[in-house]
């Protein structure tokens, strides 16, 4: 693979395209899959590998599910793209409206770059304002305004800042350590007139995975609506994945706006948002916010996104999850009993990070304690053990209804051989 590698580069800026694959932070080279099925990819050379990246998150009923390929495989048929409206838009509009309970309209895109970018747009025009408050960790995708103290690839790679985005734009960000209420009175002190709306992941999974505080995001909520911002949770990650109706059923906190993608087009390129009707309709053609995409709605993308949608709800998929993610739990308290270790291990529902410190995690500080040189080691014994984890300390592992007991178990051995390497 390594001579594929080599191509890639000649081609492909540091031969992928997009940064957490290029192995940065654990060093080496990536190796490159051929095919997936099930829990399951293999690579180029055919090495069997047990994935909990899962395509970052979108394939939550497992790799190729057999109801996602025969709804593409239908969609297809009838046609690729149209660029016209078409009755697989109204569809999953309706689903997405009737279960989260805060988005009473919906536009569709094509990632969750986009989904964010548009609420952040549409914070500032339905308010007026322009001002956008956001947590140093939480990653929005590669949107300019959004690109300050963020995570993900970004914070892999030790440069959570993006050259090319203008200072003047940066200075409209303010930055808040997460958890932190103080911080967050003092900023609506200070500032609240001035704010549009404040973006958060409610579950941050870009900077490995943490959770917040209880009242914090009860307090949020609060300061927006006394102040006039509004809120917005990015739920790219979370959203169809931790409940039907993401995180925000889970905590029972109504945001104004909402950023979907990954599950909702099981596995193609696919981006949502939506919120309150009177702010969607401040959208164009009705309003003077102006949003567009040529693919946006895409036939195959959408017939994907509601054939895992249904098969999810008709095998009560949550639940399975919720009791697949507490095994994988007990799995790994265990390894890290068994291999001495004293390292944080953290979970919410199918979604899960290791931390290599021996530090409660609440916000970006804690998480960059981790020993990142440990986690180099660890994931190379799990991937030589034929176990492949994210390629960073610093992003959230995922679960499948496709993984099985026997999958723990194996995966549990490697892990227990590489915490004790």
């Amino acid at each position: 693979m390594s001579a594929l590698f080599d191509e890639a580069r000649r081609w492909i800026p540091g031969g992928v395209n997009s940064p957490v694959r290029a192995f940065r932070g654990v060093g080496g080279e990536p190796f490159f899959v051929q095919r997936a099925a099930g829990s399951k990819i293999w690579d180029a050379d055919g090495r069997e590998l047990l994935d909990f990246v899962g395509t970052w998150g979108p394939a939550i009923l497992g790799h190729a599910p057999a109801p996602v390929l025969e709804a593409v495989a239908d969609a297809a048929r009838r046609g690729t793209s149209f660029g016209i409206p078409h009755p697989g838009e109204v569809e999953m509009a309706r689903t997405i409206c009737q279960w989260v309970p805060s988005v009473e309209k919906v536009r569709m895109v094509n990632s969750g770059t986009e989904a964010t970018m548009s609420c952040v747009r549409l914070a500032r025009g339905g308010t007026g304002r322009d001002v956008i408050v956001k947590f140093e960790g939480c990653y929005h995708g590669h949107v300019d305004s959004l690109l300050v103290k963020a995570g993900s690839g970004a914070l892999t790679h030790g440069q959570p800042d993006s050259a090319g985005v203008p200072a003047a734009l940066a200075a409209l960000t303010l930055t808040l350590p997460f958890n932190d209420l103080a911080a967050l009175e003092a900023i609506f002190a200070a500032r609240g007139r001035e704010i549009a709306g404040v973006i958060l992941e409610p579950v941050p999974a870009n900077a490995g995975l943490y959770l917040p505080r209880p009242g914090f995001l009860e307090r949020l909520r609060e300061l927006c609506t006394a102040h006039g911002a509004l809120l917005i949770f990015d739920e790219v990650m979370t959203g169809f994945r931790l409940a039907r109706g993401g995180y925000q059923e889970l905590c029972g906190i109504r945001p104004d706006l909402s950023a979907f993608g990954k599950v909702i087009g099981g596995g193609l390129p696919v981006g949502a948002f939506g919120g309150r009707a009177d702010l969607m309709d401040q959208l164009s053609p009705d309003g003077p916010v102006y949003q567009a995409g040529t693919l946006s709605g895409n036939p195959l993308a959408l017939a994907a996104g509601l054939a895992q949608l249904h098969e999810l709800e008709r095998r009560d998929g949550y639940a399975e999850l919720e009791r697949l993610g507490a095994r994988w739990e007990e799995e790994v308290r265990g390894a890290l009993r068994s291999a001495g270790k004293k390292w944080r291990t953290q979970r919410i529902g199918s979604m899960f990070c290791l931390y290599f410190t021996e530090k409660e995690v609440w916000n970006l500080d804690d998480a960059q304690t981790s020993d990142r040189a440990a986690f180099a080691r660890f994931f190379h014994a799990c991937l030589k053990g034929g176990v492949y984890f994210a390629p960073s300390q610093f992003e959230a592992g995922f679960l499948s209804l496709a993984h099985s007991e026997a999958d723990l178990k194996f995966a549990a051995r490697v892990v227990t051989e590489a915490l004790r390497a």
